[in-house]
């Protein structure tokens, strides 16, 4: 016994290797070609996403390239949080990138286990790193991709040597892991390998490796597969832990989505082994690492099918479990954006926003009257305001970035005329001031500026540019109509052609629609620069 455990000890150690290669150069290579694509993919992942169709390749396209599945669903909570994404767009998004994540043990299965490649992976990791030390900008990304992708074949060899050496120990094969309550213990500890190596791609990767070697059978690979896909969403709901309700809701989806791909995998996998047991009769091969490939793609397919075209009750679903608490005018300021100041930065610019145009619809309401209307809401709006004041100082500057810093400063100007404007609030008109022509003009351009500005802060269409020229001109007859009515009326009262009073609250009127359309003009204005 004492010699099988000392003969066990390089083997364990060879497989502990051969998992940290693995996912060292799974990191590597995602962090370099993350860093090498800049913000493109952060645009490619936004561009496609218009139905949840759409949003589901662009998942699946995301993932594949940068290979892992945890960046792309920890990148779509952050979007969804900052109000960039629609949660059944981020839904479509989740599903493909657990579809994606499956390409990689396509690569190991079809590569690195069919060919010895290592001896190749060696000089390529070679390159990358002195590529990552001596090149600048984007061919130091490049290089620290190369450097990865090579560490991730070495890996491999690394897994398949240990993995080899504990199948001559063990028999894992012959353990007692048969049977629907074996699958399940054998789901869970796939589940397991993924939570403690952050990775299911690792996980998937050691199983793989195994069961090329013979150290375990197709079927208890089958569940260890099964497992690692759902183990894959321990990441997203960590993320979540603290975050947004929009945030919540996509992890929550995540889960929900691969847990109930796993269960109904294991439900079906005796069809699925007598679907591969009859290829095998008929190729004449055993079932082995590229037939494990394509039981992870086809369940993971099969989840696919059954929810993508549902994903709007779906999302309706999880919203109805999770129901959005607080205002929603402040859902989108998630300090865990922090860690990418750009997506912050949409996430204070959507808030303002929402604060900007749910201030226009009051005012709407009560342009004429005693401000009631205006004011009905108005206290929830300010500190809606404080908060995303808050937010917004908090925003970490990036070195080298100067365009995080050019955005926080349009984000204050922004947010200083939002204050100036919400504290303005005229008095009670009279009846008979009411029907001035004076006021009916001011009113004229005020609601025509509201009208205007909540185009240019709603979705940014193709009239975007020309509703922000003609909003400055507004504002600029605004003004000069105050200008203009303010000394012809005050001369009126002194000459008691009209009576003060009213006259003074038609001028006080007159410059409240004044300063309205202006600092209308200003927000719109700095909150289309931030962008």
């Amino acid at each position: 016994m004492g010699g099988v455990s000392r003969s066990l000890i390089p083997v364990i150690f060879q497989l502990l290797g051969g998992i940290g290669l693995f996912l060292l150069g799974m990191v590597l290579l995602t962090d370099g070609l993350k860093a090498f694509a800049g913000d493109s993919l952060r645009q490619a992942l936004l561009l496609f996403t218009g139905k949840p169709v759409t949003a589901f390749v662009s998942g699946f396209t995301v993932t594949s390239l940068v290979q892992s599945s945890s960046a792309t669903t920890l990148a779509t909570i952050g979007f969804v949080s900052a109000g960039l994404l629609t949660f059944p767009q981020a839904i479509g998004i989740v599903i493909g990138a657990s579809l994606g994540t499956t390409s990689t043990g396509w690569i190991v299965s079809t590569i690195g286990l069919k060919f010895s490649i290592g001896a190749f992976a060696l000089p390529l990791t070679g390159v990358g790193a002195f590529m990552r030390l001596m090149a600048r900008g984007r061919w130091a990304s490049l290089g620290l991709a190369l450097a990865g992708f090579g560490l991730i074949f070495i890996g491999i060899d690394t897994l398949q040597a240990g993995m080899a050496g504990l199948a001559e120990t063990i028999d894992l094969g012959a353990a007692a892991f048969q049977g629907f309550w074996g699958h399940f213990v054998l789901l869970f500890m796939g589940l397991a390998m993924t939570v403690v190596m952050q990775s299911s791609s690792a996980a998937m990767a050691t199983t793989l490796a195994a069961l090329h070697s013979g150290a375990i059978a197709f079927d208890q690979a089958a569940s260890l597969a099964v497992g690692s896909a759902i183990g894959t969403t321990v990441t997203a709901a960590i993320a979540a832990i603290g975050a947004t309700t929009p945030a919540k809701r996509t992890a929550l989806a995540h889960v929900t989505f691969n847990a109930a791909t796993g269960f109904i995998a294991i439900l079906l996998l005796p069809l699925f082994l007598m679907f591969f047991g009859w290829m095998e009769e008929r190729t004449g091969e055993p079932s082995g690492a590229v037939s494990l490939a394509a039981f992870h793609s086809s369940f993971i397919l099969l989840g696919v099918l059954l929810f993508l075209p549902f994903t709007r009750p779906f999302a309706r679903l999880i919203e109805r479990i999770l129901p959005e608490r607080g205002t929603l005018l402040t859902r989108h300021l998630d300090v865990s954006l922090y860690t990418v100041p750009a997506v912050a930065v949409e996430a204070g610019r959507n808030s303002l926003r929402a604060i900007a145009v749910e201030e226009m619809t009051a005012i709407e309401g009560g342009l004429i009257g005693n401000g009631a209307v205006v004011g009905r809401g108005r206290e929830e709006r300010r500190q809606a305001l404080e908060q995303a004041r808050l937010f917004i100082a908090g925003i970490p500057l990036e070195a080298g970035n100067e365009s995080i810093g050019e955005a926080r400063i349009c984000l204050f100007h922004a947010l200083d005329h939002l204050t100036q404007w919400m504290e303005m609030r005229p008095r009670e008109a009279a009846p008979d001031v009411r029907s001035a022509p004076e006021l009916e003009k001011a009113l004229a351009l005020a609601t025509e500026a509201l009208q205007l500005a909540r185009t240019e802060l709603g979705e940014q269409g193709e009239g975007a540019e020309a509703a922000m020229e003609r909003l400055e001109t507004l504002a600029r007859e605004a003004a000069a109509f105050r200008r203009e009515v303010r000394p012809r009326l005050l001369e009126a009262v002194s000459l008691g052609k009209r009576a003060s009073t009213p006259t003074l609250r038609l001028l006080d009127h007159v410059r409240w629609l004044d300063g309205c359309v202006y600092h209308l003009w200003r927000a719109s204005y700095y909150l289309r620069r931030a962008d």
